[in-house]
């Protein structure tokens, strides 16, 4: 299915999971946050919340600095 990644077409296998998604962009596990079709999904509901087809998924990472 084709959905939309931080601005880029991608095709991925139905049911994939918005943890997937995350895990397959970056190793961090914290500062990191997601959004789907412009609804922010609460870590604690990734593993559960599956991407469909022509969603558009954005996947946010805190950077820190001066």
């Amino acid at each position: 299915m084709d959905v939309i990644i931080n601005g880029e077409r991608r095709d991925l296998a139905p049911h994939t999971t918005v943890a997937a998604v995350v895990d397959s962009l970056t190793e961090t596990t914290t500062g990191i946050a997601v959004a789907v079709n412009d609804e922010v999904v609460p870590k604690a509901s990734w593993a559960d919340t599956e991407v469909t087809e022509n969603d558009r998924v954005d996947v946010l990472t805190a950077v820190q600095g001066g």
